[in-house]
């Protein structure tokens, strides 16, 4: 595979005029009794590790509409929402469901989203929203964010198809296959942005070691394909941090921590 930008950017503001989603719902009202024609939007399941632990979570669903502004819209849990699509004007939509919990203050953001890019995740009537393609929308965004000032490239015209397919060969690590949020997306749309796409800046990002009084047993990440952390009562657990928010759950608890600033809070019951 080249390792280069795909394809050319075109000015946001101006020619971002990708498909609306008919906004039907007001917040947190389920779309479980909207009755609608063309797409209709299918959220996958949840983990089960974050199930078990925090229950089912509220979705805010987020795409852009017609006039290339973001828009979204926030999903009951449990709710089987369905939306209109129409074909976008140029050729990807990004569209994003983030979970989360507000009865334990687990904003959206927190844990990573799912997603889809419309057209391509269309079958039949539905588009189908996957934990994979949760990276692609947040590499999306990053495109857009980070060339903001400088509105010379599109992420619509992106080939998304080719930069899907690096993770079904070994172009890229075995570690970053498995679960790509190891990546820092953002650094990688700046260098995209920048120059050129590179396959080779997908590497994981470089993590600290840091160990916190919590309580030991099985910790969940906010990863969707991260394997779980396990401690044994008596020892100290040693988590791996990131840069920026980190967010752990456990049985007992939330893990938030956020450079040497750390809070455990016990769940609400």
């Amino acid at each position: 595979m080249q390792n280069s930008m795909f394809t050319p950017y075109i000015g946001m503001k101006k020619l971002l005029k990708l498909s609306t989603i008919l906004f039907l719902a007001l917040q947190l009202i389920s779309c479980r009794d909207i009755i609608l024609s063309g797409y209709f939007l299918k959220l996958p399941e949840a983990p089960e590790s974050w199930v078990s632990v925090l229950g089912e979570p509220y979705w805010r669903v987020e795409w852009i509409d017609s006039g290339g502004q973001k828009q979204t819209m926030e999903i009951l849990p449990g709710g089987d929402c369905t939306l209109q699509i129409e074909q976008p004007v140029t050729w990807t939509n990004p569209v994003m469901a983030w979970p989360y919990w507000p009865e334990h203050n687990l904003i959206p953001g927190h844990f990573k989203p799912a997603g889809a890019l419309f057209p391509f995740d269309a079958k039949g009537s539905y588009l189908y929203l996957t934990w994979k393609a949760g990276v692609d929308t947040v590499f999306y965004w990053d495109l857009v964010i980070v060339n903001e000032l400088n509105l010379s490239r599109n992420p619509a015209y992106f080939d998304w198809p080719r930069f899907r397919q690096l993770f079904n060969t070994e172009t890229i690590s075995e570690a970053v296959r498995n679960d790509p949020w190891l990546v820092n997306w953002r650094s990688v749309a700046e260098r995209t942005v920048s120059g050129n796409f590179d396959s080779r800046r997908l590497v994981p990002e470089v993590i600290e070691l840091k160990s916190f009084p919590v309580p030991g047993g099985i910790w969940f990440s906010t990863s969707p394909f991260a394997e779980h952390l396990f401690f044994k009562d008596g020892d100290t657990p040693v988590f791996p941090v990131r840069p920026g928010i980190n967010v752990w759950i456990c049985a007992e608890g939330i893990l938030r921590v956020n450079g040497n600033t750390w809070m455990f809070t016990k769940l609400n019951r």
